[in-house]
């Protein structure tokens, strides 16, 4: 659709070129005379006359006559002229000047009506040669629009896929990748750089494409017209080329730190929103808003360096080149244009300014777009960089529910250098209940990512029902387990909603019925709407147990064969931890349970309690073995019973890195 639409563009020049030098000047091309009633003759003092070029072979041709322009009017000379030169009247006599040359021939002026009748042999192939023109605009305006529509939807459709293979890249990164890029990054990438990279497709390639079609186009038209000046022309393409390479690079220098900068302001501005509390809480609003001024004004810094590098080499550089072009065109054509045997002719010339004109056209869209391609470079570089991340596969299939056996064999396990988990061993049976106890940083929750596999350890084996969980796919590995967090996140949507996940397989009756045997029933009935009741970002208008309640009856509704606590009653009031209790024990009933928690008053009734120390697991056995044995739990236990808190034992605790914090999000079947 370009090709044609460039085509038909390109012609009008060519038509515009023969009405001048064919059907309007051509009325100066030698005349003679003819035979009366043949086609396209002009009768004139009782005489018929017939252009030169409009007499077909065998014709009969008689005396030759001329007509000629001087100044405003025209002149009938009877008979031929032997040069072309500098014309002049007087007296009915015409003087033809060239270089030392004088002619002069008797000469009629003619008058409207006698000079129309000349003309009007021309005036159905002007209106032909018209509509022709006009006819060639509309196809070029039709299929200009095709090509950009096209353009346009097509380029649309590749931002929709890319942004959809972006966000699926999220799902199937590592947890480790989050760890060390903050939320506000990654969105910019999804958002502000993949909207970048579309101005590449609809605005960048659409000028870059359309316009070296256009200029390819302008200078066969040029070639055609003047093979020489259309050389001359070509100069123009590696100046052009230079032009782009020198500008970007300093315009890439720049937009690295500019994209940069947009990335570490949108994490700035998350991170804000999310610790809003903290920031009023402790008067942080000052400091706060000074840090982001410095991001801003960085930010701004470097956009004004791109903005005076753009205005400097956008239209200026290409006023320059335009003026210097129009400049060899005048020298080339210099006082070679006078009419009748001139080198070049009046049409050719208009063709060439007009060509020149339109040449100039695609390079100011090039130009001007220069900024926004290496704008969407960079930014396609960070969408790609994220893209190349090594992830991991999604499993669609299902895997056969396992009994929920789990095997730690001398686990060791370390986040960079050191270890935080140290030989770690033990057996939890299917039903049973383990709890992690221990200061914080001793590992308890580095086990559950193990076990989850958001890691994998650099030591030792975890099993579950006998099978190394290595060798198992890691979605259908956690399409058995659930997780109940201290401080659980909850979607937009309803309570409902929340429960289900959207997950097909759970049915309202299903989703009611987990509700009602974890306490929701009690929980939820003030509620306008029930278990329908909307729920905002993060379940803001809910209290803390009644999002742990829902978080509850997640778990029970995915019915998962390992579930795991995560100090899952640590935040809520003493009436609601009875309700949740009771849910626990509801929850628990025929899966293998892991609870961390700090107060140990939870964990009495569990069938195995592991303490843990600086990543190793120091005590192990049942609540009253460990009292028995007088050692560190039962030492936390009695401050803990005489409402001290427990002070670390020995040393610093090591840091506890780990994604089960508040606020993280499985991707489990059973998450909460």
């Amino acid at each position: 659709m370009l090709t044609v639409a460039v085509a038909a563009e390109l012609t009008g020049p060519f038509i515009a070129k023969r009405m001048i030098d064919t059907h309007i000047l051509g009325i100066e091309k030698p005349w003679y005379k003819a035979q009366p009633g043949s086609e396209d003759t002009v009768s004139y003092g009782g005489q018929v006359y017939k252009r030169g070029d409009r007499f077909s072979e065998g014709e009969t041709r008689g005396n030759e006559a001329r007509l000629l322009q001087v100044g405003t009017k025209f002149v009938f000379v009877e008979g031929p002229v032997r040069f072309d030169g500098e014309r002049s009247l007087r007296d009915g006599q015409l003087t033809i000047k060239r270089g030392g040359d004088t002619a002069s021939y008797e000469a009629a002026v003619l008058s409207p009506s006698e000079l129309y009748a000349f003309y009007q042999p021309e005036l159905i192939k002007l209106v032909e040669l018209a509509l022709l023109y006009f006819a060639l605009l509309v196809v070029s305006s039709i299929f200009t629009f095709g090509q950009r529509y096209a353009l346009q939807v097509s380029a649309n459709r590749v931002i929709q896929k890319l942004r959809l293979d972006v966000y699926a890249q999220i799902q199937r990164l590592p947890i480790p990748y989050f760890d060390n890029l903050p939320a506000g990054k990654v969105v910019s990438r999804v958002t502000n750089d993949t909207e970048a990279v579309r101005d590449l497709f609809v605005t960048v390639l659409a000028n870059f494409f359309t316009g070296i079609v256009y200029m390819a186009g302008i200078f066969v038209a040029l070639f055609l017209l003047d093979p020489k000046l259309g050389a001359i022309c070509l100069l123009i393409v590696p100046i052009l080329v230079v032009w782009i390479i020198v500008y970007r690079k300093y315009a890439s220098r720049y937009n690295k730190i500019i994209r940069s900068r947009l990335s570490d302001i949108n994490g700035m501005i998350n991170e804000s929103i999310q610790g809003m509390t903290i920031i009023r809480a402790f008067r942080r609003q000052r400091e706060t808003s000074e840090e982001f001024e410095t991001l801003n004004e960085d930010y701004l810094k470097y956009q004004q360096k791109l903005q005076s590098l753009n205005s400097f080499t956008s239209h200026n550089l290409v006023g320059v080149l335009r003026n210097l072009t129009f400049a060899v065109l005048l020298w080339y054509f210099g006082g070679q244009v006078t009419g009748v045997g001139a080198v070049i002719s009046f049409g050719v010339l208009y063709a060439f300014i007009d060509y020149l004109n339109r040449l100039f056209q695609p390079i100011v869209g090039i130009v001007n777009q220069l900024a926004t391609l290496d704008q969407s470079v960079i930014s396609a570089g960070r969408v790609f960089e994220l893209m190349d991340e090594p992830g991991e596969d999604i499993e669609t299939g299902q895997m056969p529910r396992y009994k929920g056996n789990v095997a730690f064999e001398h686990v060791s396990f370390a986040y960079k250098e050191d270890y935080v988990l140290k030989n770690i061993s033990f057996e939890a049976k299917q039903g049973q209940t383990v709890a992690l106890v221990g200061h914080t940083g001793s590992g308890k929750s580095s086990i559950m990512n193990l076990l989850f596999r958001f890691y994998d350890p650099q030591k030792g084996t975890i099993r579950v029902d006998g099978q190394d969980v290595t060798k198992l796919p890691k979605q259908l590995l956690r399409q058995h387990m659930g997780i109940v967090l201290q401080d659980p996140f909850l979607f937009t949507g309803t309570i409902a909603s929340n429960v289900s996940l959207g997950d097909d397989t759970i049915s309202r009756e299903q989703v009611d019925a987990a509700l009602r045997d974890v306490g929701g029933q009690r929980i939820f009935a003030n509620l306008p709407k029930g278990f329908d009741e909307p729920v905002l970002e993060k379940g803001s208008t809910l209290s803390a147990g009644q999002r742990q309640l829902i978080s509850f009856a997640r778990a029970l509704a995915f019915d998962p064969a390992i579930l795991i606590l995560d100090e899952a009653t640590a935040n809520i009031d003493t009436e609601t931890e009875a309700i949740i209790q009771s849910a626990l024990d509801v929850v628990k009933k025929g899966r293998t349970t892991f609870i961390i928690a700090h107060r140990l008053s939870t964990i009495r009734s569990a069938d195995l309690i592991l303490l843990l120390h600086r990543g190793e697991i120091v005590e192990r056995g049942s609540h009253e073995e460990l009292l028995e044995l007088g050692g560190r739990y039962a030492q936390m236990y009695r401050l803990q019973q005489g409402g001290g808190s427990s002070a670390p034992v020995s040393g610093p605790a090591q840091a506890d890195r780990s994604t089960l914090r508040s606020g993280s999000v499985t991707t489990g079947s059973a998450v909460t």
